[in-house]
């Protein structure tokens, strides 16, 4: 089948070859260029988007880095199979919002992948350059007011609550953040419906978890890690969940069922549901 792009937005202020890029990069999330597919030659995206062979090259090496595709010496640039690298969470997020409903689940630590991940998306529905009708959020943290297996004390690996209250104030500024931006989008009139819901729960969050639109979900492993930090003015070592460069690992129901990805979604679904229903407890942002 002949690969045709989608048109590119005349608005779009970026530089083309980002243009490009993101063009192509939507067509092998969504799979109208599948896993180990050929991607057209130089001459063939020039000749679709109409600009310069430079320009194209550009946005070879950009998805290249990314991770979507892979230059094979004489024969092409193909799409990338998925089992050959992790994937990148932001280009997913993006993609979801240019859905007509936006639903984003997210159980980890923090929120702060989560928040740095929403920035580019929201600020192309305040500009106009994506317009989705309904966002859904749902929220699900450990419960900082009880004592947990981390972050603890790296000297007797015991509790301390001035760690549980950084981690509680961290917890709460980026999620509150991230209610508030989509609420004022709701207030702007740019979204019809908006919805963020925050729960704890009284486990360590050992792993962060992503299910977007309920068609891909993103899973990824809190390493333990020796850390010093600032708590309440002093210093103090502790054995720390370090999070921010979590690897995550993709899975999609639109892999096909001999890759068990739609099984993988399920079941993320399946865990998500089950501890938000059962031992996740309503969290008031504006009462801490």
């Amino acid at each position: 089948m002949t690969f045709v792009p989608e048109p590119l937005d005349p608005d779009d202020e970026r530089p083309p070859f980002e243009q490009v890029a993101s063009n192509l990069g939507a067509a092998i999330r969504t799979r109208r260029l599948g896993p180990g597919e050929k991607i057209p030659s130089h001459k063939e995206l020039t000749e679709l988007y109409g600009f310069a062979r430079a320009t194209i090259q550009r946005a070879l090496r950009d998805l290249e880095d990314e991770g979507l595709v892979v230059s094979r010496k004489g024969s092409g640039v193909y799409v990338r199979n998925r089992t050959e690298r992790p994937a990148g969470l932001r280009p997913y997020v993006e993609q979801a919002f240019s859905k007509s409903a936006v639903t984003i689940d997210f159980a980890g630590f923090s929120s702060e992948t989560l928040h740095g991940a929403l920035q580019e998306p929201l600020d192309k529905i305040r500009v106009g350059r994506l317009t989705p009708s309904s966002i859904t959020m749902r929220i699900l943290v450990p419960d900082m007011a009880v004592p947990q297996a981390a972050p603890v004390r790296l000297k007797d690996g015991a509790d301390d609550k001035r760690l549980r209250d950084r981690m509680h104030d961290i917890m709460v500024g980026y999620t509150r953040s991230i209610r508030d931006a989509i609420a004022e989008l709701g207030h702007l009139g740019l979204v019809t419906e908006t919805r963020v819901d925050v729960r704890v729960h009284s486990g360590t969050q050992f792993f962060k978890l992503y299910i977007i639109n309920n068609e891909d979900a993103f899973f990824g492993y809190y390493p333990i890690k020796a850390n010093k930090v600032v708590a309440q003015g002093e210093t103090i070592e502790i054995y720390d969940l370090v999070g921010k460069d979590t690897t995550l690992f993709h899975h999609s129901i639109n892999d096909g069922e001999s890759s068990g990805g739609a099984q993988q979604v399920q079941q993320a679904r399946m865990w998500f549901d089950s501890v938000w229903d059962t031992i996740g407890r309503d969290f008031d942002l504006d009462a801490h």
